[in-house]
Order: structure tokens, then sequence, then C-alpha cells
């Protein structure tokens, strides 16, 4: 199942990838993080040894002790009859030598050749120094390469696919992934160094924010292959992990549930950098808060409760680079300046649950809304109404049967939309002045769709990458499509002849993780233990 996902703009990334190199800095550091793993899971051992709980697991502890008291009644009899056939009794007895066989470790050592170097053994024909020109080759990322970022679930292991996409070839494949601690929900591309020190502002990197189950957001280098710990950790762990000057041993804190201005406690369901302040990162989370991040000091600087209820998605306003637009599950739309924490600020209301909130990009007087019952918004931040109950958005739209779980809007291409839904369909919408009107719908093979995202560069501004529950990434080139080219003939160059639509995938990446038990994000039942519900719902 792939839950998100992200594009890195052409030349961002490095042509050739360092591998993960750990010296006495790095093994101090991971150390560090490995015990605080240890401690937490020791922590969590010993209360489920004691029986100690926390108080919003009581009510299900009942079902849970009939569970723990339920025994199994083996005859005697019948068991040791079953283990017979092992011979238990003479496991360890070693079986008497033949004649002249010999008992040693390597009994026939004489026998094998030792080289001093590779070279001069017969057998190896492929050279050290060839074997890494190789690999090196097979890592390079060119200039007119893009790398897409898969957030991943397969047989219950959380990790990040990296992939190249070679757009003049028809090519995506896995360049390297990234293992979690717990299941992704977002991620967002960044392009400022961040962890091992102080961030300089003015160096520039590639570097992706991965937001959990788990409250913690982690911070990865895409230019380093084999990492085993992320670059920096948002969050208590982050801060438990840093050495402190003339701290000799400090007591671990205690983790909780209870929201606080410091870090998240629960679940992160929203990333969002900030493009013109590139040290500012913006989160938002199941704990009903949001959080402003400086990843030069990798700290919280600010908290904002101004929901109450899940915050599912944020987004920074295109030019007004203070004000954030946030979405929650209480069915109301908020447009703040960050740095006007105490006065009243404007709130729109919906019919259901948010879902994704987006600023147009081509026009940034207006703003998106998508929600749980498949309804599209596009309302006026000029026209803030008095209540949320009384909002009057430009127009609306009935764009899915069911929840709308991903929208995005072309950066390139004014009025091209597209959204994808639990129903299992792609949409491309035409926002004229006139209103919006579907171009064409697809079922792309993907499973319910959970992310689509158009390209960041203008030479590839028609590809739509879009990833689902069935765990694989199919790279649409939109404009192979006569519906598209109608409708932006504007922007789609002439074409001659019959043109076959391009759909790029992974070949032999086809599990279902749905059909197979996976956990899906916002399917009933897939509650974790973050307590963190659905966005949709089956």
């Amino acid at each position: 199942m792939i839950t998100a996902s992200a594009w890195v703009p052409r030349g961002q990334a490095a042509a050739f990838p360092t591998k993960y190199d750990v010296d006495e800095t790095e093994l101090a550091r991971i150390s560090k993080l490995a015990k605080l793993q240890l401690a937490d899971a020791e922590e969590d051992l010993d209360e489920a040894r004691n029986g100690r709980v926390h108080p919003e697991d009581n009510e299900n502890s009942s079902e849970d002790d009939e569970d723990e008291h339920v025994q199994m009644n083996i005859p005697q009899k019948d068991a040791d009859d079953d283990l017979k056939e092992y011979d238990l009794d003479n496991y360890d007895t070693d079986a008497a030598p033949n004649d002249g066989e010999s008992m040693a470790m390597f009994g026939n050592a004489r026998s094998l050749a030792y080289h001093q170097s590779n070279a001069e053994d017969p057998y190896i024909t492929m050279q050290e120094n060839e074997e890494e020109d190789e690999e090196r080759e097979d890592l390079q990322v060119l200039a007119s390469d893009n790398m897409v970022i898969a957030a991943k679930v397969e047989d219950e292991v959380a990790h990040l696919e990296i992939y190249v996409y070679e757009d003049e070839v028809d090519n995506l494949y896995v360049h390297h992934d990234i293992m979690l601690p717990a299941i992704p929900l977002c991620v967002e591309w960044l392009d400022l160094p961040v962890g091992k020190g102080t961030a300089d502002i003015k160096s520039k990197g590639n570097f992706v924010a991965v937001g959990t189950f788990d409250p913690d957001i982690e911070l990865w280098d895409l230019d380093t292959i084999d990492s085993m710990y992320p670059n920096a950790i948002l969050g208590q762990a982050g801060e438990e992990a840093k050495p402190e000057a003339g701290d000799k041993k400090k007591k671990k804190r205690k983790k909780s549930k209870k929201a606080n201005d410091d870090y998240h406690v629960d679940a992160v369901l929203s990333l969002a950098a900030n493009r013109q302040h590139r040290n500012l990162l913006a989160s938002s989370s199941a704990d009903k808060t949001v959080k402003l991040w400086d990843l030069t000091t990798q700290k919280c600087a600010k908290s904002y409760s101004r929901h109450t209820d899940k915050v599912c998605s944020i987004a920074w306003h295109p030019k007004e680079a203070t004000v954030l637009l946030s979405g929650s599950y209480d069915r109301t739309v908020v447009a703040a300046d960050l740095r006007a924490t105490d006065t009243k600020v404007p709130r729109w209301g919906v019919e259901s649950d948010v879902e994704t909130v987006a600023w147009d990009p081509h026009d940034t007087n207006y703003f998106y809304v998508t929600t749980e019952s498949g309804i599209m918004h596009y309302h006026d931040l000029r026209s803030a109404p008095a209540a949320p109950e009384s909002s009057k958005p430009v127009w609306t739209l009935q764009a899915h049967g069911e929840s709308i779980s991903s929208f995005d809007i072309n950066p390139a291409i004014p009025g091209f939309l597209a959204t994808g839904s639990t129903d299992k369909e792609a949409k491309l919408w035409n926002v004229q002045p006139t209103g919006p009107s579907m171009v064409v719908s697809r079922n792309l093979g993907v499973g319910k769709v959970f992310t689509t995202k158009f390209a960041p560069d203008s030479e590839v501004a028609f590809r739509l990458a879009v990833g689902g529950s069935k765990g694989n990434m199919q790279i649409w080139d939109t404009s192979t499509n006569a519906a598209v080219r109608n409708a932006f003939a504007h922007r789609v160059g002439p074409v001659t002849g019959e043109v076959k639509e391009r759909l790029v995938g992974l070949d032999e990446d086809s599990s279902d993780s749905e059909e197979e038990g996976g956990v899906e994000p916002g399917a009933e039942g897939g509650e974790g233990e973050t307590g963190w519900e659905s966005m949709e719902d089956d």
C-alpha cells in the first residue's frame, strides 16, 4: 500500500549518492538513539508484565483479560507421542566417524589455495574497482531524471521507496529504500540540509520529512544510501537524543498523551515546508495541534490549537509566507497568520470531515477543500463568513461518490486539477471561470487511490504520479490522453498520427495489501495504537 508520495525537482538530487559512513560521531549518535528505543521497549514490556495500562485502555481491559486466561488443555501422553519421532533425548550425540574420515573442522585444508590479492585469484573475474564503478553507475541520477518518493507499507513493513523516473525512455525503477519505525502517513520534500549539527540556511540539500503513526517527525537525506537512522528527529525522541553540555545523566522523560507546546503526542497527519522561509516546517497531528518547527535548531518554535479535532491537512500560502491553511475533522478550515496568535482567525465550514486543503497557485485569493463525502469546495479568502455554518463557496462539486483521499493542482497549467478517491478512480478536471468540468476518469489499477501528485518541472508538467492500496506506483502522462489534449490544447504541442496513452509503472510490484489484510489509511478497523481514526470508510 502506498499512503503518500512526493516529487523531487530535476537537478536537486546528487548525481552520485554517497554510502552511509559510520564515524565515531555518528556511532555515538545512533547508539544513543538505539538506547532510547530499547528503553521505550523495556518500559512497554515492564508495563505489560505488571499489568499497568493507560486510562484510555481500561474500557478494553475486560476483553483482553478473557483472552489471556484461555488455556490449551493438551493431554501429556499425546504431546509425548508427537515428540518421539524427533528423538530429542539423543539430539546432541555425535555420530561415530567413518574410517579414515577426519573430525577436524577443515579436514581438507591442505587442498585449499590462498592468494594474496583478488587479482591473483583465477576464479574472481570481476575485480573490486570494476564492482565499485558498476555500482556507482547504477546509482547515478541524471539531471534529466526525477526522483519520486513513495511512503509504503508492504507485508507489515513500513518504508520509503525512492524511485527514479526517466521520462525520455518511459522507465521507473527503485533507486533505494529507507526503513521506517511506523506506518507512514505523509511525506514532504525539503531542500535544506538538516541534522548532524546546525543547518546552514544558505546551503542546498535533498531531504525528506516523514510523518507516521508515531508522534515524531523523521528527516532523511535522500542522497545517502543505506542509512540506519534519520539525520534528525523532530519531537520528544529528538530532544532526548541530543547531547547537552554538562548533562552527565539525564533522566528519561515519561511519554505523555497530553498535548503540549514542545512536540506532538499523536500521529502526524500532514507536513508543509515553507518555500520562502526554507528553515520552517509546519506539521499537523491527531493531537489537534499545528506545530511550527525551526529546522536550524530542530525545535518547535510555536504550537497552535485552533481546531477541536484531528488536523488532517495544512498548506502554506504561495505568496504570504506566514499564512497557513489548515483543515480538520471538526469540519472547519482556518486561514491564519502565524505571527498573530491572539487574534480571531477566519473560519469556513464544510458538510463533512476535511480530507485535503490547498491554495490555488494561479490565483492566491482562492483555495480548495475536499471532504470525506466526495465534495470539492472552492472558496474566496476575501469572503470570510461571520460563522462557519454560513460559509458560501464560489462553487461546489460532487467529484466522487466516496471520500476524496487525494488532490493536487498542476503548478504549470492553470485550472488543471487531479483527484483520487477510495472509489478507485483518478479524475482530471478543467476549472474555467464558468466552473469546473471533468476531463477524464480512469481506474489505473492501483486500488483505492491515496495519492495523486503532478510533477513540479515544466518539462514534465503533464506527468501525474498515482498510488494506492495495491502498493504500486503509476506515472501517467496525461498529455497522451485525447480528452486532455482537447481541453488543454494551448499547452500541448502539435501531434501527428495516433498517440498511444503512456502509463509507466513497476511491473514486478503487484501485491494488493488491501486484500492481504494490510492497514489502510482511513479504513474502518485500521485504528492503531495512536487512536488515529479513518479518513476514509470502506
